[in-house]
């Protein structure tokens, strides 16, 4: 598994607290911080990697 995902689906479980609910949100998060060097902010519509996004939360998944 790379570590840069292992890492990213780490930080999600970590913002998405004890409620799982919102991992899809926070896995979302983290890529955009990862991808655009800044967390998104309430109307930023950038793009993220999508490919990588469904990594960092099918990881996320499997760990919790």
């Amino acid at each position: 598994m790379d570590s840069t995902i292992k890492k990213l689906s780490s930080k999600a479980i970590n913002l998405s607290g004890r409620s799982k609910k919102e991992l899809e949100r926070t896995c979302w998060m983290v890529v955009h911080e990862y991808k655009h060097g800044t967390m998104p902010s309430e109307y930023d519509i950038r793009e993220i990697d999508e490919e990588l996004y469904l990594e960092v939360l099918r990881i996320a998944r499997e760990i919790i």
